[in-house]
């Protein structure tokens, strides 16, 4: 089987969603490769499963008619899209400078002259031909592989209203001296009456489109603003230390275990964990929190955050694209780029609106003349049935809101995955939370160590310290944070949501749940051990038993503390209509008790990873949507089998792989923050297709029924798009409920 490889390809010079699929489909037509293509990211995500090259990629592009960028070109995305928007921009206003003589002359009977008609003839063939080329060269191109897009409703407007306009005005009597035009009446000096010039149909509906464009390239720029700030933050150089000396060199070169220097005021050159140094590093750029975190030896900190106040010495763990900072940039373009299920009912109709309105217009010239014998009517009518259906709104409504919503969620540290997330949020009516480190702070501190006759407490510590350091759980981190005597491990193995085993000096070490440990040995219960068990339940506090061979040798308590916004969220997600309920491998006093201080009634205790599989699916079979949230790797396949898992980014990578959404905030306030987030842009989504459907609806019939002048119809036609892009930017002041509250 074949590697299937994965390329974004920028795309220049698509105007609807119509041309995106027709180069979706050109793509999809080489051996090997599945692509999709997304109008406003001005991108095609392709998955490469044969021998293709990019280079055939960017001919196949070509071959449609449009240009992308190759990687290595030595021209960036942002310089081509940059190159384009200042020619619409260039084409716009000269075309607006042109037109606005045009639409006063042909439209206000007090400004016209002997000989007016022609001075407004001279002034719109170069909008016509010039202004508007960017739309003419897109017909021609896609008449020339059999489709039509609005571009072609937009070129046949035109056409039809300056061909009409040229024909009354060098054959029809319409440029005669004392010609004059009244509200699309032609009259003659002598009151003989002359055809009607629309050529400020055919000059003010270019500028129209042309403004929409404009501001929606503006808007995209924008929108896009948040990623390529993240991604322009990566540095190109680090501090390393070798044998002792300052060493400057480029950040590609720096190898993952390589110890780095941070200066205070320097950016942090990749992710790493703290050798030496203490400091308060701002995470704004990552979690939108503009509260610093302190960090010590032993903190893990994050590419391209700053460092305030302290000298740091760093180990590197994760260079290039194994970054925190590149996983966010390449999550957030994934979803951008991908196509929610809601956008499949826009691109169906968008795949056979084009003919349909072509169908209407033809119909509606027909219709008026036959009823009328009035040519000039039907042309005019016909005109605006096809300017007013230009389906720009309707191609904007999904992928400029889902641009914006995932945009404003990576500068929030809501990273998701997908635009499929989206509608799944909408439906969640019940969130499992595991407890450990994600209602409460994950940060556990050994309270008590109880120890059987004849052993010490240091043994203890040592014994269960060395076994833990392998481990990832929180308890384990707690312990094997521990002073202690390091001693060879050997043979070690992990049980997720039960404990571990090792070899430590020949002799079997079992460390983990009491009741496991327990099952693991074949000697009674001593009863040091029954009364150590009992008072740190009574106390709330979690367990671990250490056992050596047979024997029990030891039980050490911890306690983790709750995170301050844990109650406020799980307030907050009640008023979702979302039920929380506390999933944990604590025992159940532990549980209940963390759960009578947020506010979660149901709990489910001494639980181990297929339970919490199994607590999923229990009540993904009663009908419920369920989302979960974790962070350890015995919660990944809890967050495999959720409708929508939400994994703290501060977890494992397999819990992070598993989910859904990646919160880069560990605070359970960002989980409630991305289904709020979802759910709105989803809210904008239907917005926009609601009035862009609504607007088609209402808008042709009117111009087929002559209630609409052609002018009016590409300036309600710029409006709806301009609409749509506005109402998605709302998003952009979507607010952390943590602010909200505060």
């Amino acid at each position: 089987m074949s590697k299937v490889s994965e390329i974004d390809l920028p795309v220049i010079g698509m105007t609807c969603t119509a041309c995106a699929r027709h180069i979706e489909n050109r793509l999809n037509t080489l051996p090997g490769v599945t692509a999709s293509v997304n109008y406003a990211t001005e991108s095609a995500h392709v998955e490469v499963s044969g021998e293709v090259s990019v280079k055939e990629l960017v001919q196949a592009v070509r071959e449609a008619g449009y240009d992308a960028v190759s990687p290595g070109s030595g021209v960036s995305f942002e310089e081509a899209i940059v190159r384009e928007a200042n020619s619409t921009k260039l084409h716009f206003w000269v075309s607006f400078a042109c037109a606005i003589p045009v639409v006063l002359l042909s439209m206000v009977p007090t400004f016209q002259f002997n000989g007016w008609q022609w001075v407004v003839f001279a002034l719109t063939v170069p909008i016509v031909v010039w202004g508007a080329w960017p739309f003419h060269r897109a017909t021609f191109l896609n008449l020339r592989h059999g489709t039509a897009t609005m571009d072609t409703l937009i070129t046949l407007g035109i056409a039809a209203a300056f061909g009409w306009s040229c024909w009354a005005l060098f054959w029809g009597g319409a440029g005669a001296l004392g010609y004059s035009d009244t509200h699309g009446m032609g009259e003659m000096s002598d009151g003989i009456s002359a055809p009607a010039l629309y050529f400020e149909v055919a000059a003010a509906v270019p500028v129209f489109v042309l403004a929409g464009r404009w501001f929606e390239s503006r808007a995209k720029r924008r929108s896009s603003a948040a990623i390529r700030s993240l991604v322009s933050l990566q540095l190109a150089e680090a501090t390393v230390l070798r044998e002792g000396v300052e060493l400057q060199i480029a950040l590609d070169t720096l190898l993952v275990g390589e110890h780095f220097i941070v200066r205070p005021g320097e950016r942090i050159a990749t992710d790493g964990v703290v050798v030496s140094g203490m400091s308060s590093v701002d995470e704004a750029l990552l979690t939108g929190e503009s509260v610093p975190v302190q960090v010590k030896p032993g903190s893990t900190v994050v590419g391209a955050t700053v460092n305030l106040d302290g000298r740091l010495e760093v180990r590197a763990t994760g260079v290039g694209a194994q970054t925190k900072l590149a996983q966010i940039a390449e999550l957030v373009v994934a979803a951008q780029s991908g196509k929610a299920p809601i956008q499949r009912l826009a691109d169906r109709v968008s795949a056979v609106f084009v003919p349909t309105v072509l169908g209407i217009a033809i119909i509606t010239w027909i219709a008026w003349f036959i009823s009328t014998q009035d040519s000039q009517k039907a042309f005019t009518s016909a005109v605006a049935v096809l300017i007013i259906a230009c389906p720009c709104a309707l191609g904007l409504a999904t992928p400029i809101a889902l641009l914006v919503g995932t945009g404003r969620g990576a500068r929030m540290g809501i990273v998701i995955r997908g635009p499929e997330t989206l509608e799944l949020s909408r439906h969640v009516n019940v969130m499992l939370l595991d407890k450990t480190g994600t209602i409460t702070t994950g940060k556990v501190n050994v309270r008590q160590v109880s120890c059987a006759p004849n052993v010490s407490e240091a043994e203890v510590l040592s014994i269960a310290g060395c076994v833990e350091r392998f481990s990832e759980h929180p308890l384990a981190r707690a312990i094997a944070a521990m002073d202690y005597e390091v001693c060879t491990v050997d043979e070690f193995s992990n049980f997720p949501g039960l404990g571990a085993q090792a070899t430590v000096a020949g002799q079997r070490i079992s460390v983990g749940r009491p009741s496991w440990v327990l099952a693991r040995t074949v000697a009674a219960v001593p009863p040091w051990f029954s009364v150590a068990t009992q008072s740190a339940g009574e106390g709330g506090l979690a367990q671990v038993a250490i056992a050596r061979g047979d024997q029990m040798i030891g039980l050490i308590a911890l306690a983790d503390t709750l995170r301050d916004t844990s109650a406020g969220a799980i307030k907050a997600l009640r008023s979702l209509n979302v039920t929380p309920v506390l999933l944990s491998g604590d025992n159940a006093k532990v549980a209940e008790l963390v759960a009578s201080q947020v506010g979660i009634d149901e709990v489910i205790a001494d639980v181990r990873p297929e339970g919490k599989v199994a607590a999923v699916r229990e009540r993904q079979a009663q009908g419920l949507v369920v989302a979960m949230v974790g962070d350890g790797i015995n919660d990944a396949a809890a967050l495999a089998q959720a409708d929508l898992g939400l994994a703290m980014s501060a977890g494992s990578d397999v819990a992070i792989e598993a989910s859904d959404i990646t919160l880069v905030r560990n605070d359970l306030v960002a989980a409630v923050d991305a289904l709020r987030l979802s759910r709105s842009t989803l809210r904008v989504i239907k917005g926009n297709l609601f009035w862009a459907f609504a607007y088609n609806v209402a808008m042709i019939p009117l111009a087929a029924f002559g209630l609409l002048s052609p002018m009016l119809a590409g300036a309600a036609m710029a409006f709806s798009s301009v609409f749509v892009v506005a109402n998605s930017l709302r998003l952009r002041r979507f607010t952390s409920l943590s602010r909200v509250t505060s």
